[in-house]
């Protein structure tokens, strides 16, 4: 990086060092392509060249960001929502001032934010809503309808205005939210008047500080007894009775048109936490969150026996989005492949599901790892015609392979049970 590190800064306080320390966090983060089709192995082909490039215009003040390539991702319930990629130099760029950024917001967000976060995660907020619903026994499942696409510009560059006296700094946020949207498909290209791209780097940073005085702050204020979880555009927030669950809900409606947003009128809802200490007969008991289902279910008593709890396993549409992609892979059919190859394509997906669910909820992919077993005792027997269709011998033929090579599939090793 000789070149790179030569130049003084110019009329913008950015260095070359912050440019190099971004691209950094970019690559160790990955992802695919903008607009221009350049990957990051291509991107670093010329490296120092491109981000040279790259510091000059930012530190200058003239860079403009080019079209954020839009691609549609299925959500795994029969929808989509559209992910928003800026090219490898943008998202460069977008790193740089959210490193700048972040450390600023984070000392004013709640801590009842968990999305997107430093030190937050996705399983923090899921133990603070196990520990709620034990608590009271009504939760508004809130769901704000296509939320990265709506956000009101002039709002968020309002609430930015509070935290930022850098006028180069919102003039480039500015312009990242008003870069252009390219459709692949069509070749359309249009104007962003609304939204933050989801996919660009800084897009979770803005949605969070939108939300934060969206909702955080203003919730606090009315309803300082009330807990709530907030993950990105997800929350859930406990009351101690149906009337005053109506009401909240009555006046979070209310707060986030003033907002212009709006709650989806069919994921958004009140759920009555049942148990064995509530009693009352209602239609709506089970809400998701973050891939799980919180829901009544029978759970062993330290006394011995069962009783009905309240608790979390795998959602039904993340467990059927497994199952799918199980059977897409269909190697089931791969006649002349081993057992290693279908064990090297599938140890990246049980490595990330076990990691997921099997940190909140021990042994919930149960039933996921019979439905891979069923199937591979389907290539067992396409494999090896000796076992004349047997499901038992197959079955049994898995159960040595399994028992030679503890380790060949990742959830081997774990204690589930062998089916």
């Amino acid at each position: 990086m000789s070149r790179i590190f030569k130049e003084k800064s110019k009329t913008i306080p950015i260095s070359k060092q912050m440019v190099w320390e971004a691209f950094k966090k970019v690559k160790k983060n990955k992802g695919g392509s903008g607009v221009d089709g350049i990957s990051l192995e291509q991107f670093e082909v010329n490296l120092e060249d491109n981000l040279y490039k790259l510091w000059n215009r930012l530190s200058s003040g003239s860079y403009f960001p080019p079209a954020v390539k839009q691609v549609k991702i299925p959500k795994g319930n029969g929808e989509s929502r559209i992910l928003g990629i800026p090219t490898i130099a943008d998202r460069i760029g977008q790193q740089v001032v959210k490193t700048l950024l972040e450390p600023r917001l984070e000392a004013i967000f709640d801590d009842s934010s968990y999305g997107y976060r430093p030190m937050k995660s996705s399983h923090q907020a899921l133990y603070e809503v196990r520990k709620n619903v034990r608590q009271y026994a009504w939760v508004i499942d809130l769901d704000i309808s296509k939320f990265f696409d709506t956000v009101n510009h002039k709002k968020l560059l309002k609430a930015l205005e509070l935290h930022v006296e850098e006028g180069w700094m919102t003039m480039y946020i500015q312009r990242w939210l008003e870069a252009e949207k390219l459709e692949l498909s069509s070749g359309i290209r249009k104007a962003n008047k609304r939204g933050t791209p989801q996919g660009g780097v800084i897009s979770p940073l803005l949605a969070n500080l939108y939300l934060h005085y969206g909702f955080d702050k203003w919730f606090r204020i009315h309803y300082p007894k009330l807990p709530f979880v907030r993950y990105a555009d997800d929350a859930i927030i406990h009351c101690g009775t149906e009337e005053e669950a109506k009401e909240v809900l009555q006046k979070i409606n209310k707060r986030l048109k003033d907002c212009d947003l709006e709650l989806h009128p069919e994921k958004t809802k009140i759920v009555y936490c049942k148990d064995y200490r509530r009693k009352l007969k209602k239609k709506k008991v089970q809400f998701d969150f973050l891939g799980f289902s919180f829901r009544p279910m029978s759970k062993p008593s330290k006394r011995g026996g069962m009783f009905l709890g309240y608790g979390e396993s795998v959602s039904t549409s993340k467990y059927q989005q497994m199952i799918k992609e199980i059977r897409d892979t269909r190697f089931h059919k791969w006649s002349t492949a081993s057992i290693s190859d279908i064990a090297e394509l599938l140890n990246p997906k049980i490595r990330g599901w076990m990691h997921y669910y099997e940190k909140f909820r021990k042994m919930s992919l149960k039933g996921v790892f019979r439905n891979l077993h069923n199937r591979l005792i389907k290539w067992v027997l396409n494999r090896y015609k000796r076992f004349k269709g047997s499901k038992r011998e197959g079955a049994e033929y898995l159960r040595k392979v399994k028992k030679a090579y503890p380790y060949l599939f990742y959830h081997w090793s774990v204690d589930y049970p062998f089916v």
